[in-house]
């Protein structure tokens, strides 16, 4: 079977959501997903089906807190937002990514 680009996703959901959190401050859900595809330069897309769970249980974490809120379109949406745990959280999902990458790139140098 194939590995798609969101198969790959899947392991990096919280660091891309955080970060996005972090940088961005306050978000609704399409705002994160609209903010991924486009930072990415339209290779990396969350789906709603990955994204809200992966929200539900950030705000279980505590990483993330939710509040009611009404969109740019007048319409009302949870928006979330990092919080302190999640800060700490963001910090160990940067390092292990950058190990994830380190390893990758040596064995795709030396193999």
């Amino acid at each position: 079977m194939k590995r798609t680009r969101n198969d790959i996703l899947q392991g990096t959901l919280d660091l891309l959501v955080l970060k996005c959190l972090a940088a961005q401050g306050r978000m609704h859900g399409y705002a994160i997903t609209f903010h991924i595809h486009t930072i990415s330069a339209e290779q990396l897309r969350v789906e709603e089906g990955s994204l809200y769970p992966a929200l539900h249980r950030m705000e279980q974490e505590g990483w993330v807190k939710a509040e009611w809120g009404t969109t740019e379109k007048k319409r009302q949406a949870r928006f979330y937002a990092i919080t302190a745990a999640g800060r700490r959280q963001l910090e160990q999902e940067e390092e292990s990514w950058a190990r994830l990458r380190d390893g990758v790139q040596r064995v795709l140098r030396y193999a």
